[in-house]
């Protein structure tokens, strides 16, 4: 204590200058400075133990130094004098802390402790700002994604929804245009069978009246050549009813008469040249009025009967083609030839036969 007053030698003169300054501050208690010396070390080896325990890497130890300060007793005055108004001291200030570099150290500590936890509480709310700002980034995306897939589900389903529109009324129109098709068809096929009855009830008046006609025809023609058969049948007669008349009145001279006449049955009545039906088929074929179809070359012959003229006595069918309208056509060219031309000896051969064939 005494080195701690020798090195303090102004302490108590301070005091007293303090106390006359501050007439009016309560009287320092004893031992208040024990226990200001006694937190005050507390405080130090805190700070020390804080300093040490963050740069305890980075820092060398220092040594420490500490100043204790006790109050010095009071010397024991000498005997008063005669008794005198005692003035009362006056109360001293506190004196003011002394820092030390340990105090200093440690202030420092804890004030970088104090930063250090500011900072990483401010980094820990930062980071939770950060993580509430991208959570709600997220949240955010989220719905915006959500919206944009609700936004595209609905365009889709319009899409959809108008696509279907598109081919219900496309198979409408189709429907329609199938229906209006088959109406124009259903039209089309009843015009056209109108128009082939038509044409075939007018194909079978045709054909009626063109058979009528060929029948008033073949029958004109069987009434003309029946005509000219009985003509040819009466003159015959009569040539012949002539030449017995003839021989009769002739009497022995007769013999000639009948010489001639047989020269003259004979040649009326003989065959034909071997060219003759050739020639009559020639002539005969461009009249043959024919319009069917016939299978093969079927062969129709008809027995041709003339006058010495050539004129038409009778013709008929020996052999049938099995066409029956091959045949009757042949038959009304034969009659539509009428008459036929004579033979090489001027005369018509009474009988002979001629073919005919559709090709050739």
């Amino acid at each position: 204590m005494a080195s701690l007053s020798s090195r303090h030698p102004h302490q108590r003169p301070a005091r007293a200058v303090e106390a006359a300054a501050y007439p009016y501050q309560p009287v320092k208690e004893r031992g208040t400075l024990r226990s200001f010396l006694l937190a005050l070390v507390m405080h130090l080896l805190l700070g020390i133990v804080l300093y040490y325990g963050v740069h305890w890497q980075s820092s060398t130890p220092v040594g420490a130094e500490a100043e204790l300060w006790e109050e010095v007793p009071d010397v024991a005055p000498a005997p008063p004098p005669p008794p005198r108004p005692v003035e009362q001291p006056r109360p001293t200030p506190p004196e003011p802390a002394v820092r030390s570099k340990v105090e200093e150290a440690a202030d420092i500590a804890l004030e970088r402790q104090k930063r250090k936890q500011a900072e990483e509480a401010a980094e820990r709310e930062a980071a939770k700002q950060e993580a509430a700002r991208k959570e709600q980034e997220r949240k955010d995306q989220a719905k915006k994604e959500q919206e944009k897939k609700d936004q595209e589900k609905k365009e889709a389903q319009r899409k959809e929804d108008l696509r279907q529109q598109q081919l219900e009324a496309q198979r409408k129109e189709d429907a329609k245009k199938k229906a209006d098709q088959e109406r124009k068809e259903a039209a089309d096929a009843k015009a056209k069978a109108e128009a082939d009855q038509k044409a075939k009830a007018k194909a079978d008046a045709d054909a009626k009246a063109k058979a009528d006609a060929e029948q008033k025809a073949k029958a004109k023609a069987d009434a003309d050549a029946k005509a000219k058969r009985d003509a040819a049948a009466n003159a015959q007669r009569k040539s012949e009813l002539a030449r017995l008349q003839a021989m009769a009145g002739g009497g022995v001279s007769s013999g000639g008469g009948v010489g001639s006449a047989a020269g003259s049955g004979a040649g009326s009545g003989g065959k034909a040249s071997p060219g003759y039906a050739d020639r009559v088929r020639r002539l005969v074929k461009p009249n043959i009025i024919f319009g069917g179809d016939v299978e093969g070359n079927p062969a129709a012959v008809v027995s041709v009967s003339l006058a010495p003229d050539g004129s038409l006595l009778s013709a008929r069918l020996t052999k049938s083609s099995g066409n029956s309208d091959w045949d009757n056509a042949v038959l009304r060219a034969v009659h539509r030839s009428d008459p036929l031309p004579r033979d090489e000896d001027g005369k018509a051969p009474a009988n002979f036969t001629i073919t005919f064939r559709p090709k050739g």
